[in-house]
């Protein structure tokens, strides 16, 4: 209870407070009224509070006082303001708990006959007070309303991350558009988790009962939001080890979730699916989550970031998937990351690049670019606990690629032989030489 809302607590108070000062107070008054210097207040468990006066100044102590125990060298007394003081002091802790429980008592009963009328104002506070936050913001930052309508399109121009670009600052942040299509190319794929995560709130915004009238969404140039149901997002990486789920088995379960629930309505947002699990199966999987959401039940809008290069070529079998990529510049070996989100499918990966960044040692940099080359060159053995090893030679074991078969110019020197013009003999002796090319001999 605040101080000034009952005298009677407040006295209370007060002497929990300022009792030692009162009886300090006493002390210097009482000798200065009975000219004693060597008077003191004293204190114990059986007589409470006493005045104590040594013998040699007996005769100077008031007819008023209350002799109430006497020692070798001293007496000791009370007198009625200090035995009312005590009673007061000695019980102040406890009239304070009582009053303050009397007093909670009556506010509540005051408070329980007004309850609908202090709700209804508690709520129209709060949604001004959200209503307010949400102007200021949309103001300081530029944010703009969107076109709700009940297509399938989801069109954001110059979109931006709330929280990223708060951090960063307007000036570095770089804004990208995004465009689905319900229609057209509800699907996209691309190379950048954050682009799919601030399309998140966005959606998310435009949609909250808060801003039902005065909607706003993160966008620098203008927006049109189809009517969303449900937003599902795959993102991160963590486990329930407590619920025996690891980290892969927790995205596997979240990734059937939105398989089961999400509706053309809906917006996905995966982010890497199929990386907790060896590469083949990994790919395997995001392959055909990626055609489960284009062919499937439902069909929603989906932004799928991945570093899956082999699933970019979904675009080129289902029309309406699309590859993004973050644009990037290279000089030698450095790069540049452009930060901004273009179309077509990513020519090469950037992790020993990104790597180097994070401040992994420059060995184990040089070393990763050695076992890159060897891989992409397909020197190293797939499945070979000599490839890659430093100092071993290159393996003679061509490296299958996941979707295209390993040639070394045979497949070509196959299609481009004449079967119908060969005779018996120049057959054979074509295979020969064939089978000794393919087997390393010349």
């Amino acid at each position: 209870m605040r101080d000034g809302f009952d005298p009677a607590l407040d006295e209370a108070r007060l002497l929990m407070r300022d009792g030692k000062s009162w009886i300090a107070r006493l002390e210097a008054g009482e000798r200065e009224r009975s000219q004693i210097p060597k008077l003191k207040v004293g204190y114990n468990r059986v007589f409470g509070y006493y005045l104590e006066v040594p013998n040699s100044f007996s005769e100077r102590v008031p007819a008023t006082w209350i002799r109430k125990q006497t020692l070798v060298g001293a007496e000791r007394y009370v007198t009625p303001d200090l035995k009312e003081m005590e009673a007061k002091i000695l019980g102040a802790e406890d009239r304070a708990r009582k009053l303050e429980l009397e007093i909670f008592h009556a506010v509540r009963e005051r408070v329980g006959e007004r309850a609908p009328r202090i709700g209804r104002t508690a709520s129209a506070i709060a949604e001004l007070d959200a209503l307010a936050s949400f102007a200021e913001v949309a103001a300081v930052r530029r944010f703009v309303r969107p076109e709700i309508d009940e297509s399938g399109v989801l069109d954001l121009r110059e979109c931006r991350h709330p929280v990223v670009e708060a951090n960063l600052g307007r000036d570095r942040f770089v804004p990208n558009d995004v465009r689905l299509d319900g229609d057209e190319k509800p699907d996209s794929l691309d190379h950048r988790s954050q682009h799919g995560r601030q399309v998140d709130p966005t959606c998310a915004r435009s949609r909250s009962r808060w801003c039902s009238r005065k909607r706003v969404v993160r966008a620098r140039e203008g927006a049109r939001v189809g009517v969303v149901d449900r937003v599902f997002t795959r993102v991160g990486a963590s486990d329930r080890l407590s619920e025996g789920q690891s980290t892969f088995m927790v995205e596997m379960v979240e990734t059937a979730q939105i398989l089961d629930q999400a509706t053309s309505r809906s917006l996905v947002l995966l982010d890497e699916i199929g990386r907790g699990t060896s590469t083949y199966d990994g790919l395997s999987i995001a392959w055909a989550v990626a055609e489960r959401l284009h062919e499937g039940r439902g069909r929603p809008r989906t932004l799928f970031a991945t570093h899956y290069h082999e699933l970019t070529e979904l675009a080129s079998s289902f029309p309406r998937i699309q590859n993004f990529n973050v644009a990037v510049r290279e000089w030698g070996e450095e790069i540049l990351f452009l930060h901004r989100i273009v179309p077509g499918a990513a020519s090469r990966s950037y992790g020993i690049h990104v790597a180097r960044l994070a401040g992994l040692p420059d060995e184990v940099i040089r070393r990763a670019r050695e076992l890159l080359a060897q891989l992409e060159d397909g020197t190293a053995a797939h499945g070979s606990r000599r490839a890659g090893r430093r100092g071993a030679g290159p393996s003679r074991e061509p490296q299958l690629e996941l979707f295209r078969p390993a040639s070394d110019g045979l497949c070509d020197a196959l299609a481009a032989l004449r079967v119908e013009t060969l005779t018996p003999l120049e057959a054979l002796n074509e295979l020969d030489r064939l089978v000794r090319r393919a087997r390393g001999d010349g």
